[in-house]
């Protein structure tokens, strides 16, 4: 189901809870709504679209992909500045990212898995996961 874009800094910026299998379907709500904003949008997370799990989203490749519980567990790389905008906000802001992160987390089967990403698609997931922490950009 397409969701509205959550805007409300108090509820953005609370700490996501632990999802569970129960919260599969809050996937597919991301889904749904990454969907619909593809001309503005290449990453969300849960609390955007009005659920406090901890669950996002991603385009790799023009594929979705979505994680639970995602932890960034090594950080590597340059460290460098970049300007990213956000839906649940007006603007742009200045922030630092790493080159390359590997994630921990659970996919839509909810198995775990770990992974490395590079360059803009680490940029996005770090966006994400930045949401999660209740981190404003």
């Amino acid at each position: 189901m397409i969701k509205e874009i959550v805007k409300d800094d108090f509820f953005l910026s609370q700490i996501a809870e632990k999802a569970t299998k129960e919260d599969l379907y809050i996937g597919t709500d991301l889904k749904d709504t990454l969907q619909a904003h593809l001309h503005e949008c290449v990453g969300m997370a849960g609390n955007m679209i009005g659920y406090n799990k901890a669950v996002i989203i991603f385009l790799e490749d023009e594929k979705m992909r979505v994680m639970y519980n995602p932890e960034i567990i090594k950080t590597s790389g340059n460290y460098h500045e970049c300007e990213e905008g956000c839906l649940s906000h007006v603007g742009q802001k200045s922030v630092k990212r790493y080159e390359t992160i590997k994630v921990s987390y659970f996919d839509e089967s909810f198995k775990k898995k770990i992974k490395t990403y590079t360059g803009f698609t680490a940029q996005i997931i770090q966006h994400e996961c930045d949401h999660l922490k209740g981190i404003l950009i």
